[in-house]
């Protein structure tokens, strides 16, 4: 039987890879207090895109879809869900913003995480919000014939809220004892939680959404301003990999969390790496076309318009398209394809 008891990871040895990555991000995470302290108020385009790239992304991965100018819009408040997509991805944003507001006030357990479930289902015709399962469910992977196969067997209705109780109870112990560093607890926490699967739909969204509460609980506030949920999505089969590699023997309280916690450390330490690229292009006064051909300077490969647009977040969107335009004319880039499948390439590589 699957019991949970934090305390004693700190007997644990790491080894040198997983701290090598630990110490980086404590490295950019203080050089981000100084960026957050000199220029606060000029952050604030970044929080945007952020926030609607992790509700596009997150939900993403769950098949749930929309376009992207219909997500900005929802994410904007400017317009009403359409469909029942639309209306999980209108709850999703509620629950981050509450989470980016309110995190401070937002304790690890069971109670809350129940509230934030319900928020996610408020404006779906679903009756699940807010509630632990009452069927057991799997985590199946489905064949091009259309068969199943089942990858991992989550713990039975029955013992599932005992199980989340437990697992707040252990972190909240853990964490006021700061005897386990923070980045390597969370990933466990959120491993579990997965492997438990409380809940009969979202159990996915929960996780990615408790993932930020608890590294902006902890004084990890990178996903205000680079979307992890985005690079999770970029890198999504490696991440459904490392969870079924790290469910192993779960049960019988021997599997071996370091791929995951080392999965996710290399996504915040991706996102830290992100936002110190980013910074530099927020209070910029060179022209606008000089701006793009920086940042454009920084992409190899192929690269598209919202792209420079996530970089150049201070430029708008017709100073951008006039700018690829002339360096295109000058033949410092390359356009290729048409509308929604035009990118570009550089060519001085």
């Amino acid at each position: 039987m699957r019991f949970f008891d934090y305390t004693t990871l700190k007997d644990y040895t790491w080894d040198s890879e997983l701290l090598g990555l630990v110490a980086q991000i404590h490295e950019y995470k203080g050089r981000q207090e100084l960026y957050l302290k000199q220029k606060p108020q000029s952050l604030d385009k970044l929080i945007e895109i952020a926030k609607i790239q992790s509700t596009e992304a997150s939900n993403k991965i769950e098949g749930i879809v929309t376009t992207s100018t219909r997500v900005k819009q929802l994410m904007l408040e400017k317009t009403t869900p359409q469909n029942r997509d639309e209306e999980e991805i209108i709850g999703y944003r509620d629950v981050l913003n509450t989470i980016h507001e309110s995190y401070e006030y937002i304790p690890i357990r069971s109670s809350y995480i129940l509230q934030l479930h319900r928020d996610l289902y408020k404006y779906s015709e679903k009756s699940i919000g807010g509630r632990f399962k009452n069927t057991q469910n799997v985590i199946a992977e489905t064949s091009l014939d259309g068969t199943q196969k089942v990858r991992f067997m989550p713990l039975p209705p029955h013992e599932t809220k005992a199980a989340i109780d437990a697992i707040c109870e252990s972190f909240n112990s853990v964490i006021d004892s700061c005897v386990i560093d923070p980045l390597v607890l969370i990933p466990i926490f959120i491993n579990d939680f997965l492997c438990i699967h409380p809940f009969n739909d979202g159990n996915g969204r929960m996780s990615r959404l408790l993932t930020t509460l608890l590294l902006y609980r902890s004084g990890y506030v990178v996903g205000r301003y680079i979307s992890l949920e985005s690079k999770i999505e970029k890198t999504k089969m490696k991440y459904y990999d490392v969870l079924e590699e790290c469910g192993i023997n779960w049960h019988e309280n021997t599997n071996d969390p370091v791929p995951f916690i080392k999965y996710i450390l290399g996504i915040i330490l991706a996102a830290y790496r992100d936002f110190e690229m980013r910074v530099d292009y927020v209070d910029e006064k060179l022209p606008a076309i000089e701006q793009v051909r920086k940042a454009v300077s920084n992409k190899l490969g192929k690269f598209t318009k919202s792209e420079i647009m996530e970089f150049v977040p201070s430029i708008g969107k017709a100073s951008i398209e006039n700018s690829l335009k002339t360096l295109t004319e000058e033949g410092f880039i390359t356009r290729h394809g048409k509308g929604k499948a035009t990118f570009y390439t550089r060519n001085d590589m």
